[in-house]
């Protein structure tokens, strides 16, 4: 028995169905993580409220897929790899910058700031080496962006946690393995 399944539509509660119905006329369907995370509606509510609000925020697209990558890197999700290598791509990341994102090796000085400051902020538990804040702010970025990549981590990190517990099959082609990170 898994900790949490993969909730099929029959099986969530009435809220859940309501957010599903509503990710299935965004999206076209619904992720095998958000119907996990659907074992509480509140739950799933909260984390797309959050990452909807933040994605009207401070970054782009890209931005925001560059945080998800690196802290799916960080935490060793291969569901959040896979699926946010799909949707950068969506968002207008090539598949060699997805890997670049994920290596720090990326040359978009603004993007590898913002991933290499992503990845130390969730390997070092929200305590980065202060010279990653300060590049971060040399290529451009504001307070507000900070205080928005925060939260970024935050969800992605919930996300993360979520497959790992849950061991979600993956339901997005499977990203690209590095030989060392």
């Amino acid at each position: 028995m898994k900790n949490l399944e993969v909730l099929s539509y029959e099986e969530a509660n009435h809220e859940s169905k309501g957010i599903f119905d509503d990710l299935k006329e965004k999206i076209g369907n619904v992720p095998n993580v958000y119907a996990t995370i659907g074992n509480s509606s509140k739950a799933l509510k909260g984390i797309l409220d959050l990452n909807n609000t933040l994605s009207k925020g401070e970054f782009s697209g890209k931005e925001i897929e560059t945080i998800a990558l690196a802290v799916a890197q960080a935490n060793e999700c291969n569901y959040c790899l896979a699926a946010h290598t799909a949707v950068g791509k969506m968002q207008g990341l090539t598949e060699d910058q997805t890997i670049e994102i994920r290596t720090g090796d990326i040359a978009d000085e603004k993007l590898k700031a913002l991933s290499a400051l992503a990845k130390k902020i969730t390997v070092a538990r929200g305590n980065p080496d202060q010279e990653f804040i300060n590049n971060f702010f040399s290529v451009g970025y504001n307070k507000a962006a900070l205080a928005e990549l925060i939260g970024l981590i935050a969800v992605n990190t919930i996300t993360n946690y979520t497959n790992h517990i849950s061991d979600t099959d993956i339901d997005f082609p499977i990203a690209p393995e590095l030989e060392h990170v």
